[in-house]
């Protein structure tokens, strides 16, 4: 059994100058990141770089429209690296550009087993939630079949993942909050996998802790610790990206994705929408196991009974970010047979990764109670 994958090398800068010189950024690199990033971290650099900024083909997360029209404009440049700075929809993107021979991406989902890598990956997550700067996948909403779907390949890990800090000081606390919930659910969702495994878990339930400890210094403290703390919460991210890369994400991402893509709910929020409602479901069908281990670590942390656990962590991350029911979001009762029909035909690969297996009746009964 597949222990744990560690493609990337890792590194961690404390500037983005040290990042500059120590990779050496010049004409053959293109950059895929966003403007407002771009310029106070590495405007006044005077960089020989290919620049595209991503929120001039849309906003949100990516559709194949979008990344269609980045490949496009890519090809264009010459370029040899990519050097993704950015969020989960930059990285995303830069994913397939790193696979990419020019053509549209529904190209690359119909020949996934054939992808192949055509250009060196760097990639700086400017978020603590994605954890994708160490796996191989890349989320895209297909607004041509009407569901977002996971491309994933060997090739489309990074070459070198790089962690700095100082890229997090502007982050607005509304994309924290998404961002962070959205590793906490990696870190939850991975060590409670059939594919889990020790190696997976040390990283995941570290990820918990600290991001848990981190929400309740906020709580306590107030918003103004958070600038001491991005550094823990990235490297939280990280961790999680590494439990998640190995042991998979499972019905809390696959229950989402129809929110987030007919509604364009932010991904960490959707996760959110979805988070405890699918774990009282698994409660229901099956208490003993690694679900029982779970909450008494989570118990530990949020110094309640085992029993009380979902309840206690609701509480804490509604101080952050308040969840909403299904209906608040525009979700009708119609909606919930076609997300219940999309959920089980087209997300196999993350149903697969359930702590139990769930059937469509118990995917409609979640998304009913949630509504």
């Amino acid at each position: 059994m597949k222990q744990i994958i560690v493609r990337p090398e890792l590194h961690k800068f404390d500037t983005c100058k040290e990042f500059v010189q120590e990779f050496a950024l010049g004409e053959k690199d293109l950059v895929l990141t966003n403007e407002y990033i771009y310029q106070p971290y590495f405007g006044e650099m005077g960089l020989s770089v290919h620049t595209i900024f991503q929120e001039k083909y849309g906003a949100g997360e990516p559709t194949d429209v979008m990344v269609d029209a980045i490949i496009a404009d890519a090809a264009k440049t010459g370029y040899d690296r990519v050097v993704a700075i950015g969020g989960g929809t930059v990285i995303d993107i830069a994913k397939v550009l790193a696979v990419s021979d020019g053509g549209p991406v529904d190209g690359l989902y119909a020949n996934v087993a054939g992808l192949e890598k055509k250009h060196p990956l760097i990639i700086l997550p400017t978020t603590c939630g994605t954890g994708s700067e160490v796996t191989n996948l890349s989320i895209i909403n297909r607004t041509r079949i009407g569901t977002k779907m996971g491309l994933a390949s060997e090739q489309m890990f990074a070459d070198h993942a790089v962690l700095v800090p100082e890229l997090l000081g502007s982050l607005p606390f509304g994309v924290f909050a998404t961002s962070s919930i959205d590793a906490l659910v990696h870190a939850v969702e991975s060590s409670l996998s059939p594919k889990a495994t020790p190696f997976t878990k040390l990283f995941g339930y570290k990820a918990i802790e600290m991001i848990i400890r981190g929400y309740q210094r906020i709580v306590k403290e107030g918003r103004e610790c958070l600038g001491g703390l991005m550094g823990d919460f990235l490297t939280a991210s990280t961790f999680a990206g590494l439990a998640f890369g190995t042991a998979g994400c499972a019905a809390v991402h696959a229950l989402s994705y129809p929110l987030g893509g007919t509604y364009h709910v932010a991904h960490g929020e959707s996760n959110y929408a979805m988070f405890t409602g699918v774990l009282k479901n698994y409660m229901e069908i099956r208490q003993g196991g690694e679900i029982a281990v779970m909450n008494d670590y989570l118990a530990g942390l949020l110094d309640c009974s085992a029993g009380e656990v979902y309840e206690e962590l609701e509480k804490l991350l509604n101080q952050l970010l308040p969840k909403k029911a299904l209906r608040e979001y525009g979700v009708t009762q119609e909606d919930i047979g076609v997300f219940t029909e999309a959920v089980m035909n087209t997300q196999g690969r993350l149903m697969a990764n359930n702590f139990v297996p769930l059937d469509a009746a118990r995917v409609r009964k979640i998304y009913e109670e949630l509504y």
